[in-house]
């Protein structure tokens, strides 16, 4: 039997600023947005080309919205991996992304951390080839 995990599921204080976001500073795919009643929608968003993406989940109580921004516990948390570090490092500079550090080489590749628009951490990196 074969697994694999398809969807990770992101708290976000609200649907269409989190969309905004990801859709059009970072780039990735609406894959579906399904609306569930009473306020949900079941939001899934991917990086072009990916499998993997991410579940939007609204924040639904006080304890969920407190973990807005620091699912991570301020470590980075997420690896968004590109074929073109420059060419994706240069655009989401243009769209607005909050980069905390410059462009490094590690022995695994060229990488940068960069915020989300609530404060998790992300690694944009390119795997050495």
């Amino acid at each position: 039997m074969a697994q694999r995990i398809s969807l990770t599921a992101l708290v976000v204080r609200d649907y269409a600023e989190a969309i905004d976001f990801y859709v059009g500073k970072l780039g990735f795919d609406l894959a579906e947005d399904t609306d569930q009643g009473h306020g949900k929608r079941w939001v899934v968003l991917r990086p072009k080309g990916a499998e993997t993406g991410l579940l939007l989940a609204k924040a639904a109580d006080a304890h969920q919205a407190d973990r807005v921004g620091d699912q991570g516990g301020g470590r980075v948390m997420l690896f968004l991996e590109t074929d073109d570090f420059e060419r994706d490092h240069g655009r989401m500079q243009e769209a607005g992304v909050r980069f905390l550090e410059a462009p490094r080489r590690e022995p695994y590749g060229m990488v940068a951390v960069f915020e989300d628009l609530y404060g998790n951490r992300w690694d944009l990196i390119e795997p050495k080839g």
